[in-house]
């Protein structure tokens, strides 16, 4: 027997979202008052804009059948690795990039669409393939689908030239790949050929550095040496990271309170309000103020995992798995690149950093994830059998 539809949003996501906007708009106000001292809420209100747009794309979603998109997610993807390849033809370019075509009223980002539509395009494949683990050789055309899928606009991304929306691209199929039924034995095929990718460019690095430093642009080679020595490279390269880590460090427990932190409001933690955000939130808000925005992540994260477990079809399942490798990986990398643990990758903090490519992304996500909470079925006697 079928109990109703649950019509309503997942309360605890808003409530996670609206924590997340309350962080967002302290530190976008704090961080970004060096730059317009004269108007100290200009990028607040502008932050607040994108807010509200990304909510109406989230809400438009929340209440779209998310299984109606079976049938676009393939002419979707394609429509986005068409507007990819345009971009080198038609794509105007800014701060030595070029991501973006301009369409007269804005400017669109097509990298951005690609992270929906690729999630949307891979729950589609692997939903056909069912349940039941396959074998060896039966995975192989479907992985080699679902790599030529994730590859080609990886690559695509990484030659605008945009590491960071490369690696989501990465990160978010390749999650949603591992997770699939394909069999055990090529996941663990994949996990060696790209161990075997990393420990390939460590012995480079180390023992042919001329062929490491052909493969790498100069700027990425600089956040690379940034990295990896920032003591030796603080005036260049590593100026970014040090800072960024003496204001963390500084902030101690409680942290020095709202435009209270010495390295942020001197101007000497650069990209304060967009990509070193975090550094605003460790000096300001201390070690208390990072914790909880981390424990928000954690339940983002896990609440999406516990719609996923409770979705009525593998799509569902696949949707939720890929928006938690798209917002997962995001967090990773931005904290991380912040305290020295990653490079600098241009990453945004999610829902946190100013900006609206990356945000209105990310709501649309869970605009999806919304809508397969609303669309899952619950019954009196166990789960129908998922399709």
């Amino acid at each position: 027997m079928m109990k109703q539809k649950d019509l309503s949003l997942d309360s605890t996501l808003l409530v996670v979202l609206l924590g997340l906007l309350s962080f967002s708009l302290l530190s976008v106000y704090s961080g970004s008052g060096q730059y317009v001292q004269e108007q100290p809420f200009y990028f607040v209100i502008r932050q607040l804009i994108w807010y509200a747009i990304g909510a109406a794309l989230m809400l438009g979603l929340a209440y779209f059948d998310y299984e109606l998109l079976t049938r676009w997610a393939f002419p979707l993807y394609l429509a986005s690795l068409s507007l990819l390849f345009l971009v080198p033809f038609i794509g105007i370019t800014k701060n030595g990039s070029q991501r973006w075509i301009s369409l007269g009223v804005f400017d669109l980002q097509p990298s951005e669409f690609m992270k929906i539509t690729l999630i949307l395009c891979l729950a589609h494949l692997f939903q056909k393939m069912g349940q039941e683990k396959l074998p060896f050789g039966r995975s192989v055309l479907p992985t080699l689908k679902g790599l030529l899928y994730i590859l080609v606009p990886a690559a695509l991304v990484l030659l605008q030239p945009d590491l960071g929306s490369s690696l989501m691209i990465l990160a978010a199929g390749g999650i949603v790949l591992f997770v699939s039924n394909i069999s055990t034995k090529m996941i663990s095929l994949l996990l060696t050929i790209g161990t075997s990718v990393f420990v390939g460019l460590v012995w480079m690095y180390v023992h042919a550095y001329d062929t490491f430093t052909s493969i790498f642009k100069p700027h990425q080679l600089g956040r690379i040496y940034g990295w990896l020595n920032p003591q030796q490279f603080a005036s260049g390269y590593g100026y970014q990271l040090k800072q960024s880590i003496l204001g963390i460090g500084s902030g101690q427990l409680v942290g020095k309170g709202i435009t209270g932190g010495d390295q942020v409001q001197s101007g000497r933690v650069p990209e304060a309000h967009t990509d070193f955000i975090f550094a605003v939130i460790g000096e300001e808000l201390g070690f208390m103020g990072a914790s909880l925005l981390i424990c928000l992540y954690f339940l983002l994260i896990y609440r999406i995992m516990t719609i996923a477990f409770r979705a009525n079809d593998l799509f569902g399942v696949y949707i939720c798995v890929g928006t938690i490798g798209l917002i997962a990986f995001q967090v990773f990398q931005n904290i991380g690149m912040t305290i020295g643990l990653m490079p600098i990758t241009g990453l945004a903090l999610p829902f946190i950093s100013y900006g609206g490519s990356a945000l209105l992304t990310n709501m649309m996500a869970l605009g999806l994830v919304f809508s397969v909470h609303r669309h899952s079925k619950a019954y009196w006697f166990g789960q129908k059998p998922m399709r």
